[in-house]
């Protein structure tokens, strides 16, 4: 499917002309991006910018980038691209995607969306007042078993979905298998609301609730959370880094069409290393889906199977990356997935766990009206 994709890109853009990309941000995930897109038929990346000039030169010059700028305003003023990777941090992610929505550029930002769902919806009305083509990068959508699974669902295989279990677990705070989170400040941030960290719940809770919804095909009405944060150091901090962003999660939900269903997230799930579960119960077969960075699989009950709760692995056909359905989307006019909304439907969840926690209470999910 990703070489149909490729040729899909290589059609279109002998119609629509080859698009235009600008990298924004060039810390390390911004490598990856420009790996991808640089791969991609359909598209060329023009130029990159960052804060930091001799990081965007240098960036530049590893991949063969013709421009380089340090400033945003500068490169819209220049705007001689169609789309930008938006790869800066998190906290700034609102700030540079309305500039770019106001110079009427598409965009593909990287997860989160915002900081918080207030924030993520403002960011909706202006792409989408724009009419502008946007994406955001949630990661385990390239998995190949996720998108089986969601044909499956839509295609009624399982019947009624009516029980839902699901998981992100990791385990580095427990094994050294990602060196030792108390000496490498890649971690310690993690662990410290005081430098910008939600706990598990914002680094990996959003990967989970999309794997949920997307491949349930459920949107979640209600959900109830509890949060736990353990001690990991004498007095609670390592040096500068006070340890109170949460470790674990357990939340319970119910979805748009009255199933239930359960998800967790842990950074102690020892003898996990970053592993992705979603099973899906319906009323005629079931789906067991787990990714993690590298690779998924598909297990399914259906049939007479159902009977004799015997779980078949099924071959999973590739699929395409997201950098591949933006550059679809760039070609033919038509947005791809996910997008802008559904991120932001889900920091809606996010923001909606800690008021859950902080009130011990279940709490009906409420949306702005499209």
């Amino acid at each position: 499917m990703a070489n149909q994709t490729h040729q899909a890109a290589r059609e279109a853009a002998a119609v629509a002309g080859e698009k235009r990309i600008m990298i924004l941000g060039t810390g390390a995930i911004a490598h990856r991006h420009a790996e991808h897109f640089i791969s991609i038929p359909g598209c060329k990346v023009v130029a990159a910018c960052d804060v930091v000039l001799d990081r965007v030169r240098a960036f530049a010059t590893l991949h063969g980038i013709d421009k380089a700028f340090a400033d945003l305003s500068e490169a819209l003023a220049w705007g001689a691209f169609d789309a930008v990777v938006n790869a800066t941090p998190d906290a700034v992610h609102k700030a540079t995607t309305l500039q770019v929505a106001a110079a009427g550029k598409a965009i593909f930002c990287e997860k989160p969306l915002a900081l918080n769902a207030e924030d993520a919806f403002e960011m909706v009305g202006a792409v989408e007042r724009a009419g502008l083509i946007n994406m955001v990068n949630l990661t385990y959508r390239n998995a190949h078993a996720i998108q089986l699974a969601r044909r499956m669902v839509e295609a009624g295989d399982i019947g009624a979905v009516r029980h839902v279990e699901a998981s992100y677990l990791q385990s580095w705070l427990t094994g050294s298998h990602w060196g030792d989170w108390r000496t490498d400040e890649r971690w310690l941030w993690r662990l410290s609301s005081g430098h910008g960290s939600k706990g598990v719940v914002g680094d990996i809770g959003i990967h989970i609730l999309d794997f949920v919804t997307y491949g349930s095909g459920q949107g979640i009405a209600a959900l109830q959370a509890r949060m736990k944060t353990f001690d990991k150091a004498e007095g609670g901090a390592i040096g500068a880094y006070t340890l109170d962003a949460n470790d674990s999660c357990a939340m319970t939900v119910e979805f748009d069409n009255g199933a239930l269903g359960v998800v967790h997230m842990s950074r102690y799930a020892t003898g996990k290393a970053n592993d992705l579960d979603l099973t899906i119960h319906g009323t005629t077969g079931a789906l067991k889906v787990w990714s993690n960075t590298t690779d998924s699989s598909l297990d399914v009950c259906l049939g007479e199977d159902i009977h004799t709760q015997t779980w078949r692995r099924v071959e999973c056909p590739p699929t395409p990356r997201n950098a591949d359905r933006f550059v679809l989307a760039l070609l033919s006019g038509v947005n791809g997935e996910p997008d802008f909304r559904h991120a932001a439907e889900v920091q809606k969840l996010l923001d909606l766990a800690f008021v859950s926690d902080a009130e011990r209470r279940m709490l009906p999910v409420v949306l702005p009206p499209v």
